[in-house]
């Protein structure tokens, strides 16, 4: 037998839909833009809160980051795809981390302070002026 608080539920998932629906038929596409993930085309580099370096994901290389502590920091670029491969960390958890290569997916190495980050590394530009 279905209660009162069922048909309130039901009601607010139906309202949910439609709102969503709704949206992506006006060409409004932020819940959709939510859930979809775009892939990046280049790799920022940051050693202790400043920017290092920004590189390319197109181009298949491997890099080390040498600090003047002795420090260190290895990863390789292939395929798109970043992949932290060999760090002078302890726990080496940055190593153990997937590849990524989606828009704002980033590995880590605390003790090392290095942030690998992917970025879109599109510019953006007027589109039009207005005189």
């Amino acid at each position: 037998m279905i209660k009162k608080n069922d048909f309130i539920l039901i009601g607010i998932i139906l309202a949910i839909v439609l709102l969503i629906w709704s949206l992506s038929f006006f060409k409004i596409n932020w819940p959709m833009n939510f859930f979809m993930k775009t892939e990046g085309s280049k790799v920022r580099i940051t050693v202790d809160g400043q920017e290092y370096k920004i590189l390319d994901l197109d181009k298949d290389t491997t890099f080390s980051i040498e600090q003047e502590n002795g420090k260190f920091n290895t990863f390789e670029i292939r395929d798109g795809y970043v992949d932290m491969i060999d760090a002078s960390c302890p726990d080496k958890i940055c190593v153990h981390q997937k590849e990524i290569h989606y828009d704002h997916e980033t590995i880590v190495c605390l003790p090392n302070k290095v942030v690998l980050e992917i970025i879109d590394g599109q510019v953006n530009e007027v589109d039009s002026v207005a005189n």
